[in-house]
């Protein structure tokens, strides 16, 4: 086959416009071992396919898959599912009177604390307030910008 040939068939296989006959065409002719030296790149590209056509996979490929058994997670979850029923129901019948009242004042006492604890909080807000004040003005007597 002509060389000038052979170099538009690559240019055509390079852009993707080569039919079927002609890359069966240049395969052949980089089968062979009458290459120009200036296409010898090529002939890797087409001898790897012709290569990897007869590679074959030896190994064997094992088809069972391992079956894990998960019936005791279900137990376990509908036992602390019964579980988690029975303290539920059992928890809420057993509160007295007398421990509900306690929870009240339990609960009044900590917002009275709360309280207690946010009026000490403000009061300290506005001191700190009135000292940033005071800083002010020093600052202004150290750089007289009054």
């Amino acid at each position: 086959m002509e060389l000038a040939n052979i170099e538009n068939l690559l240019e055509k296989y390079d852009n993707a416009t080569t039919s079927l006959q002609e890359e069966a065409a240049l395969k052949d002719y980089f089968s062979s071992d009458e290459v120009a030296p200036h296409l010898i790149e090529y002939k890797a590209l087409f001898t790897y396919f012709n290569d990897s056509k007869e590679e074959r996979y030896t190994k064997t490929i094992p088809l069972k898959r391992k079956q894990t058994n998960f019936w005791w997670l279900s137990v376990a979850a509908s036992v602390v599912l019964m579980i988690s029923v029975y303290v539920m129901n059992t928890g809420v019948d057993q509160i007295t009177p007398q421990e509900r009242l306690e929870a009240e004042q339990a609960l009044k006492d900590t917002k009275q604390a709360f309280q207690l604890i946010s009026q000490n909080l403000n009061k300290g807000g506005n001191v700190a307030l009135a000292g940033l004040g005071e800083f002010e003005k020093a600052q202004n007597k150290v750089f007289k910008t009054e």
